[in-house]
């Protein structure tokens, strides 16, 4: 399933990027030139797309880091929705084996938990099946709990970065811009209102979708980290009830 959602995923990057090519080289034509020569003053109703697109080269590599974005945010929220998937009756479940030192019928009742807290618990219970001391079977059950927040917080990472380097190309988009219509005026000494709000509101668009890119990357990172919080404050509550009741069965 997980190598289906990545293909599915690659193939919406590619086609979107694809498009967003295509779609942009196809604007460079003069649409207000008439058939005689003459230039015929519009005004046209500019799409959301269309209107994207006049954000210059800077705006593809802030689109491809938005579909990143999306990816990373989608594919670890299922992933730790899945494995952070919390049973209130898990411990109940296991007291009466406990109890009895039943270490192995322990492990049976936990064979289909597929949990980050199934593998902490699946841990303690073998580190006590094995005779180990209280402090040792708390140790490991810590180790794998750390394992587990490690999973979980793959990629996490690139979303910082994201949210900080997206708006850095869109300013460097936005002074690139600004950059070209100070070289025109120039060139051409024609320092017209029309030119100059015409390039800079063009380039002003590639500061815009990068600080939205960075708002849903910085957004996406700290929501997810405070679903990760929230599973090892749990886990912790969890391997202190283990603990007890592996001292009463003892």
């Amino acid at each position: 399933m997980k190598k289906t959602f990545n293909r599915g995923m690659a193939a919406l990057f590619l086609s979107c990027f694809s498009f967003l090519v295509f779609a942009q080289n196809s604007m460079g034509g003069d649409a207000n030139v008439a058939p005689d020569g003459e230039k015929v003053q519009k005004v046209a109703e500019v799409s959301a797309f269309d209107f994207l697109l006049k954000g210059g080269v800077f705006l593809i590599p802030i689109v491809l880091l938005l579909f990143y974005t999306l990816y990373v945010i989608i594919e670890r929220y299922l992933y730790i929705r899945r494995t952070a998937k919390f049973d209130e009756k898990i411990i109940d479940s296991l007291r009466p084996h406990m109890a009895k030192a039943a270490y192995k019928d322990a492990l049976s009742v936990l064979q289909s938990n597929e949990t980050a807290y199934g593998s902490v618990l699946k841990e303690g219970i073998s580190s006590l099946n094995s005779d180990a001391q209280e402090p040792k079977v708390e140790s490991n059950m810590e180790k794998v709990a750390n394992i587990e927040i490690g999973k979980m917080e793959k990629n996490l990472g690139h979303l910082g970065l994201i949210a900080g380097i997206a708006p850095t190309l869109g300013f460097i988009g936005t002074i690139s811009g600004v950059i070209k219509i100070f070289y025109s005026i120039s060139i051409t000494e024609n320092v017209s209102i029309g030119n100059i709000s015409g390039g800079l509101y063009e380039k002003m668009i590639s500061s815009g979708a990068g600080l939205v890119v960075g708002i849903i990357a910085f957004a996406g990172y700290h929501v997810l980290n405070s679903i990760i919080d929230t599973y090892a404050l749990r886990i912790q509550q969890i391997n202190m009830e283990f603990i007890k009741s592996s001292q009463t069965g003892a």
